[in-house]
């Protein structure tokens, strides 16, 4: 049963490897998205200091210089096993111990406009990985969530506060689970949050985390609530960059 996975007891065949002579980094900003990642190499100095690694091709780590720190920044992939495969390895090409998770996220609430920030409280375990890293539950706790709130405040950043939905397969998102979710306090749904969150309380690295509200689940047809190659108000607005790289900042100093 997966909700029996988690052994805290014996240790794993394969670990990651740790580079402790590897680069400072204040915190680390992953994205999700090819073109933001193309903005920011084009718009900051930015030094390629590694590659992550899969089957299916490398993504590149770089290390930006912003007002005196040091950043890093990566492309993640999508989906829980593999986001969190890049989290675990890391520490192999920079050292840090801070991660800034953001990205695109289905809405559960019509009332909540696409593009908007939604941080997100506490997220439900509906993929498999989390159950590797912590024990079994419905819900993981996003413990930096105030953090966030608090900086999204202190800049005059609109935002949405709520539960998010993880899950593995969006292609099941079915009517049901959508009302049981919404029901339950769920604002937004996406693939990866419950498992960045429970590798990283695993590891003993803080992740500060918010979304962009994405396509609709609240309405009787799904709808994408953009238009063909719209950038602005999507997962790939460079905005919410600045924003995650204004959040690594600021958890930076504290």
């Amino acid at each position: 049963m997966i909700t029996s996975a988690f052994d805290g007891r014996s240790p794993a065949k394969i670990n990651p490897k740790i580079n402790q002579n590897a680069p400072k980094a204040e915190a680390v900003i992953f994205t999700f998205s090819h073109v933001i990642e193309r903005y920011v190499t084009e718009h900051y100095p930015c030094e390629k200091v590694g590659e992550l690694l899969m089957g299916h091709g490398a993504t590149s780590v770089y290390l930006l210089s912003h007002h005196g720190k040091q950043y890093g920044f990566f492309r993640t992939w999508v989906g829980a096993p593999a986001c969190v495969g890049t989290v675990e390895e890391i520490r192999e090409i920079l050292n840090t111990d801070k991660i800034i998770h953001f990205g695109g996220a289905g809405c559960l609430d019509k009332a909540i406009a696409r593009g908007k920030v939604m941080i997100p409280t506490e997220a439900y375990r509906d993929e498999g990985t989390s159950y590797h890293y912590a024990p079994a539950s419905d819900y993981i706790k996003i413990k930096n969530a105030p953090i966030v709130e608090a900086f999204m405040q202190e800049n005059g950043i609109p935002y949405v506060l709520g539960k998010t939905w993880t899950t593995d397969a969006f292609y099941r998102e079915t009517c049901d689970h959508f009302e049981r979710h919404k029901a339950d306090g769920c604002i937004s749904v996406e693939m990866e949050g419950a498992a960045v969150q429970a590798v990283c309380d695993f590891r003993g690295l803080e992740v500060y985390m918010f979304f962009t509200g994405g396509d609709l689940l609240d309405a009787p047809e799904w709808t994408n609530r953009k238009e063909e190659g719209q950038i602005e108000h999507t997962q790939h607005d460079a905005g919410h960059f600045e924003i995650a790289l204004a959040l690594a900042e600021y958890v930076s100093s504290r």
